[in-house]
């Protein structure tokens, strides 16, 4: 029998979901081809890989996981695939580190509290 799940807390169970998204972001080659696609243009593999000395086929793997967690979406352009970045898992990432980052105030200002007042 396996053992029993625990519900978590709304807060948390989000942070867990975007745990693929913050996974493919920690390469350098992605957060590389992210930053290139944040111009809002489409780019096809070939100018994606262009001038980064990392070849196509490293490009389209790296592609496959940032899709698989929601930062990039595909479509057909005549005889290429294009890529583009898809702003809402991006959106979702901050507004989880923003709140990541209000519970790490509230701590320091507890314990601020704490050592002033103790």
């Amino acid at each position: 029998m396996s053992p029993r799940r625990r519900k978590l807390p709304s807060a948390v169970a989000r942070l867990a979901r975007s745990a693929p998204l913050f996974a493919a972001l920690g390469d350098e080659t992605r957060l590389v081809i992210v930053s290139r696609l944040s111009s809002g243009e489409p780019l096809s593999i070939v100018r994606l890989s262009h001038g980064t000395g990392v070849t196509r086929q490293a490009v389209t793997k790296h592609l496959l996981v940032l899709a698989h967690a929601g930062v990039v979406r595909s479509a057909r352009a005549g005889r290429e695939r294009v890529w583009a970045l898809d702003p809402s898992a991006l959106r979702e990432a901050q507004r989880n580190l923003e709140h990541v980052s209000a519970q790490w105030e509230a701590a320091l200002g507890r314990l601020k509290a704490f050592v002033e007042n103790g």
